[in-house]
Formats: structure tokens, C-alpha cells, sequence
């Protein structure tokens, strides 16, 4: 009987990380999908590259037609794919740095707008997250050509990191 309620237990306790590991991955998915905004059509993003949906870059493999409208369920398949992607490279750039949770997403978010070659580029910021210094690594995510571009996100993304512990 008590390997039993040991079994139940440790059951219940792995389902309960397990659902909070997928609220905490929903919270982030909809934080992103609210940064990036959606539109159905393709557009000219802050920099003038073609982008759709919420955020997707248009490849010169897509398919997507200026002025066509596509359906949002299509868009948010191609969403699902830029996360896997961004959160797939996230953990690239991590590598062995110990981080907390929400560091992890502050830094996923950013693979998302940024990609993994302008993440990798936030060298100060890795260095003072690879010392666990999230105050520092908040600071270097504003001293950044990103900050200017996108303050509100790069400010609201600062936060978040400015008030992580490990």
C-alpha cells in the first residue's frame, strides 16, 4: 500500500509541474503574440521587412501574397513554428547558465523578435547572467540598439528580468 501512495504521489507531483511548466509556457505565448500584434496580411515591420501574422518574418520559402488575407488558424500554425523555433534556440544561447524561469522566457521572447544571432550579440548581458546578476544583465538589455527600436518591449522585458532570483 505505501508503494502505492509513493507511486500516486510522485504521479501527482511530475502532472502538476507538467501543467504548470504549460501555463507558464500559455502565459508566454500570449505575452509574445500581445508584443507582436496580428494582422492577416503581410506588412512592412518596424524596419521594413514583409512580416504576417503575429510577428512571422516572411521567408523567401513562404508563400504569403502582399494584399491576400490568410486565415488566423493558418497564422497561428506558423506562430507555433516561430516559437518552437525561437524557445529551441533560447536554450542554444543558455547553454549550462543557470536561469530562472521567467529569465528563460525573457530571453525566448527575444530569440522571437530578434532571432539567435542578435540575441547572442547582448555579450554584457551574458556575462552578467552567467554570474546571475539580473540586475546587470537588465541594464545591458537597454544599452542596445533594440532598446531604441522597441523601448516598451525592451523596458518590459528589462523588468522582468530586473526581478528575477535564482
Amino acid at each position: 500500500m505505501k508503494n502505492i501512495k509513493r507511486i500516486m504521489i510522485r504521479f501527482l507531483a511530475r502532472r502538476i509541474s507538467w501543467l504548470k511548466i504549460k501555463w507558464l509556457q500559455m502565459t508566454l505565448l500570449k505575452k509574445i503574440k500581445k508584443h507582436e500584434g496580428f494582422r492577416d496580411q503581410v506588412y512592412k515591420d518596424s524596419l521594413g521587412f514583409a512580416t504576417i501574422g503575429y510577428g512571422h518574418l516572411v521567408l523567401d520559402t513562404d508563400h504569403f501574397i502582399e494584399g491576400q488575407s490568410y486565415p488566423k488558424e493558418h497564422l497561428e500554425k506558423v506562430f507555433d513554428g516561430d516559437f518552437d523555433i525561437a524557445k529551441n534556440n533560447a536554450s542554444k544561447l543558455i547553454g549550462d547558465i543557470s536561469l530562472n524561469h521567467q529569465a528563460k522566457c525573457v530571453i525566448i521572447e527575444m530569440v522571437f523578435q530578434l532571432g539567435i544571432g542578435g540575441v547572442s550579440k547582448f555579450k554584457n548581458m551574458w556575462k552578467a547572467l552567467g554570474e546571475g546578476d539580473y540586475q546587470t544583465a537588465s541594464e545591458e538589455m537597454l544599452d542596445s540598439r533594440w532598446a531604441k527600436q522597441t523601448p516598451k518591449r525592451a523596458t518590459d522585458l528589462s523588468n522582468v528580468m530586473k526581478s528575477c532570483k535564482i
